[in-house]
C-alpha cells in the first residue's frame, strides 16, 4: 500500500466524517421543525429513505465527481478531500448549514481549472442544477403544503 493511497483513505473517511457533523444537525433540525421527534420507529422509516436514496443515487454522483469533471491523479485527489473535509468541519464549527457534495465538487472544479483540465459542459451541467434547485425546492415544497392544506384537509 503506498503513502499516497493511504493519505487518500484517510482523507476520505475525514470526508465522511465531516459530512455527518454537518448533515447530522440539519436532519434534526428537519425533524424538529416537523414534529417527529419522540416517534423512534419513525425515525427509523426516515433513515431508511435516506439510505435508500442513497444508494439509488449516490453511484451517479460520485461518477460524475470522479471522471466527469476532470482527470485527478492521487494528488489531486488527496488535495480534494483535504480541502473539503477542511471547509465542512469549518462551517460546521460556526453553525452553517453546507452541501458536502457542493464543497467537494467546487474544489474538483478548482483542481480542473487550475491544471486546465477542466470538462466545462460538466460543470455548466452541474451549476444550472444548483441554481435551479432551490427555486425548484422552494416551489415544490410550497405546492406541496397547500395540496395538503387546502385539498387533504
Amino acid at each position: 500500500m503506498t503513502l499516497a493511497f493511504l493519505l487518500i483513505a484517510v482523507f476520505w473517511l475525514a470526508v465522511g466524517f465531516a459530512r455527518s457533523v454537518n448533515d447530522t444537525p440539519k436532519i434534526a433540525a428537519l425533524l424538529l421543525a416537523s414534529g417527529m421527534t419522540g416517534m423512534g420507529w419513525k425515525l427509523g422509516w426516515v433513515a431508511a429513505a435516506m439510505a435508500l436514496g442513497g444508494w439509488l443515487n449516490s453511484r451517479r454522483v460520485a461518477e460524475t465527481m470522479s471522471n466527469r469533471i476532470t482527470d485527478l491523479n492521487p494528488g489531486q485527489g488527496l488535495t480534494g478531500n483535504i480541502v473539503t473535509a477542511l471547509l465542512v468541519l469549518g462551517a460546521s464549527r460556526m453553525g452553517l448549514p453546507v452541501s458536502t457534495t457542493h464543497v467537494s465538487c467546487g474544489a474538483i472544479f478548482g483542481i480542473g481549472a487550475a491544471g486546465g483540465g477542466a470538462q466545462k459542459k460538466t460543470i455548466a451541467q452541474i451549476l444550472v442544477t444548483w441554481v435551479t434547485t432551490l427555486p425548484l425546492g422552494a416551489a415544490l415544497g410550497a405546492l406541496t403544503y397547500w395540496t395538503l392544506t387546502h385539498v387533504f384537509a
